[in-house]
């Protein structure tokens, strides 16, 4: 059982878990207390360890923390640790082995409606802050090579992300039907991403969907490293997933593009996107 956001339960169906509606810091439901074992994945704490214990699970698994003596013992949290490894690592010195290596998810099936967009370049410009996000107009110089090589081009977001996408696509001078944002639940974005030829986006998680399904992947990051959090054994020039990264990190939260997002240039995403294994 996952408690999280509802609105993820498509992913943690493909994962083979059920959900259970959890926010962000709030206390979990009634049907929640009192489990054998809890794993507290919501940061170091002491706020999510609250939360946990709050629940009062037979046995938690999570992160010391100075201000909470019940987690005295538990495996140490360590900055700059890639966090799939230090999830991983916190299960496996917990006594539960956890491979890094197991990332993938199988695929869902394509909407009959979106057959069409199997093996297309996936162009997603949303993220969830504007430090994250590239401009429009460069996103659409990618669309628009893409499509002059003949790749099929669908631009991906959500319902907020539409006027980004419609732009992207206008700017590419691309069929209007290439606009996905807002027009797909996340069961459907998933499947998108999960038969994508390509996959070009920023820090976000279709990024993560990309990694999941094994989608080459060309992946623009900004404020943060993606030596924490991009794809396991990424790299520039090689492999699967390429990341483009300057090499500076900053505030993910802020309200405008990060100045070493804004460093990478088109012809870098289009170089790398050439380079991509078949």
């Amino acid at each position: 059982m996952v408690a999280a956001p509802r609105a993820l339960a498509p992913l943690a169906a493909l994962a083979g878990c059920s959900l259970a509606d959890a926010a962000p810091l709030a206390p979990l439901a009634p049907e929640l207390h009192g489990a054998g074992l809890l794993v507290n994945l919501h940061g170091r704490g002491p706020q999510s360890h609250a939360v946990a214990l709050a629940a009062r699970p037979r046995r938690l698994i999570a992160f010391a923390h100075p201000e909470v003596p019940e987690t005295a013992g538990m495996p140490a949290w360590r900055a700059d640790e890639h966090e799939v490894a230090r999830w991983c690592r916190l299960l496996a010195e917990s006594g539960i082995p956890a491979d890094p290596a197991r990332l993938e998810l199988p695929a869902p099936e394509l909407p009959a409606e979106l057959a069409w967009t199997a093996g297309a370049t996936v162009v997603h410009p949303g993220a969830a802050s504007a430090a994250r996000r590239w401009p429009p107009e460069r996103f659409a110089a990618v669309a628009a090579a893409e499509g002059r090589a003949g790749r099929t081009v669908v631009v991906t977001g959500g319902p907020a992300e539409h006027g980004i996408a419609a732009e992207v696509v206008d700017r590419a001078g691309l069929a209007e039907r290439a606009v996905l944002a807002g027009r797909t639940d996340l069961a459907a974005l998933a499947a998108v991403v999960a038969h994508a030829g390509r996959v070009v986006c920023g820090d976000t998680g279709v990024a993560h969907l990309a990694t999941a399904f094994a989608r080459p992947s060309v992946l623009l990051f900004g404020p943060t490293s993606p030596d924490e959090w991009g794809p396991l054994h990424a790299s520039r020039g090689a492999g699967r997933h390429r990341v483009l990264w300057a090499g500076r990190t900053g505030d993910p939260h802020a309200d405008r593009p990060h100045p070493g997002l804004l460093e990478i240039q088109p012809r870098e995403v289009l170089a790398e996107l050439a380079a991509l294994p078949a």
